[in-house]
């Protein structure tokens, strides 16, 4: 279907049915993605306060075929808020709509609008004496919208599941202008199909999420905070599975740190304190979140002291303050940052099965060194299989030294991944980065589903035009 460019006569239209104030000339700001992969063109934004404004708005671009692309809180890394090709696209920020619309301590929910920023929901938890356990190192400027059109994961997965295990129900405008009024507190309704899992994770391409209901949990009575030095990927995983049977669900964060970003920590970042005098080949960066009663020092020293008789652990530090262990989170925090200023000529968002992570780490030296000579920085949350796998140039290049290499890395890495039962995306999504890839790796009988539930909602191709699927 083709589509209509979001020109001046469409901008005077919108101007005449939205309140005012409700449309304006896109800045630069909307045309920037974070990688600089993908740059915008000059558009109209439209910023609604209500979901029928919201629904307003689509209905208009139904009428004139114009594309539409939804607006969070432009933290996102494949390029699904940018659209830098084809017929120039309407943006919808979401960032007016904020709203806390309840707080429900006893069911242990809060509904709150789609522009809501992450850290304002988790404060909002925090005085109802609840916890939004999701954390995100953007989690300052992403949006609620954004998180779940994109089915955010962070470092807490492993205990509290991706976004789309802590939403309760939605409230959202799909493609014709209807507004789905889905924003249920229930845990339990087998009413037909879930259109709530269709809208989480469909970034923006079924319809536009304007509000949520969020589960919360209970705040952990003490939380403790570790790094333990470990000799082998494989004996973190065996430390994972010790503390898992000994502190069970109650292990809430267990991230894999490679020695080569703590180095990069170190050239670029110095002024972050690190654990360790001498940075670790392999090391891991474990919370936990307690019951009353338990202590987390002794908790934790516990752990150490049987994994280190199995010779799961070398060293170890135990945080004995909150500001030691924010010191810890940080050291992880800030590799990413370390990595974007050292320059990465690939950087990857894989997940394989926990069984495969040490193979996929040794094959994966293999399979870039038949490449050619480079660093590897491998880390992430490996409680959840999740590894961001990112290819650097030796010291003193470049990462625009080897841009005639990327392809070949990137599907290197792929590939391997792939063939090991892992995902190509595991937590940043499709976006128009990863369409291609989407269509080399995902199983036939799904891309034909996904299609026909596009082309069933948003007959007119107004959504999203070019993310997740070929336009």
């Amino acid at each position: 279907m083709t589509l209509n460019a979001a020109d001046s006569d469409f901008h005077d239209l919108l101007q005449q049915r939205l309140p005012d104030g409700s449309v304006r000339p896109a800045e630069p700001r909307y045309l920037e993605e974070p990688r600089g992969r993908y740059h915008g063109r000059p558009t109209t934004v439209v910023v609604p306060k209500t979901a029928e404004e919201v629904a307003e708005v689509v209905r208009l671009a139904a009428q004139e075929r114009v594309g539409i692309v939804p607006y969070g809180g432009g933290t996102g890394l494949v390029g699904g808020q940018i659209s830098p090709e084809g017929p120039v696209p309407l943006l919808l920020s979401l960032e007016r709509m904020t709203a806390l619309r309840g707080v429900y301590p006893e069911e242990n929910v809060l509904i709150c609008e789609a522009g809501a920023v992450l850290a304002s929901v988790q404060t909002a938890a925090a005085a109802a004496g609840r916890l939004f356990p999701l954390s995100l190192a953007s989690e300052g400027s992403a949006s609620i919208g954004g998180n779940l059109a994109t089915n955010a994961g962070g470092t807490a997965v492993l205990r509290y599941g991706n976004m789309r295990d802590l939403c309760l129900g939605l409230e959202a405008v799909l493609p014709d202008g209807q507004i789905w009024h889905g924003l249920k507190r229930l845990r339990k309704d087998n009413t037909g199909y879930d259109l709530r899992h269709l809208l989480i994770g469909s970034e923006g391409t079924l319809g536009v999420i304007t509000a949520a209901s969020l589960k919360l949990c209970p705040q952990p009575v003490a939380t403790g905070t570790a790094v333990f030095v470990v000799p082998t990927p494989d004996a973190a995983l065996s430390l994972l599975a010790l503390a898992q049977q000994q502190l069970g669900e109650m292990v809430s964060g267990f991230e894999l740190i490679n020695g080569q970003g703590l180095a990069f920590l170190s050239e670029v970042l110095p002024d972050i304190r690190q654990p360790f005098d001498a940075a670790p080949e392999w090391s891991v960066l474990m919370e936990v979140g307690l019951a009353h009663g338990m202590n987390a020092q002794t908790e934790l020293e516990t752990l150490f002291a049987e994994a280190a008789d199995r010779g799961m652990v070398l060293d170890g530090v135990i945080a004995q303050s909150q500001q030691q262990s924010q010191d810890f989170w940080s050291v992880r925090e800030h590799i990413p940052e370390a990595n974007k200023r050292v320059g990465a000529v690939i950087s990857s968002d894989v997940s394989v099965p926990l069984g495969s992570l040490p193979d996929f780490i040794t094959k994966g030296k293999q399979v870039i060194s038949e490449i050619g000579e480079f660093r590897i920085n491998c880390f992430g949350h490996v409680g959840d299989g999740n590894l961001h796998y990112n290819v650097f140039p030796l010291p003193g290049g470049t990462s625009s030294d080897h841009a005639n290499q990327r392809a070949a890395l990137q599907r290197a890495v792929h590939d391997l991944a792939h063939a090991l039962g892992g995902s190509v995306s595991a937590e940043h999504g499709v976006g128009r980065l990863k369409v291609a890839d989407l269509e080399r790796y995902g199983d036939p009988a799904k891309l034909a589903a996904m299609r026909a539930i596009k082309s069933a909602l948003d007959p007119l191709g107004i959504m999203n035009p070019g993310a997740v699927l070929r336009t």
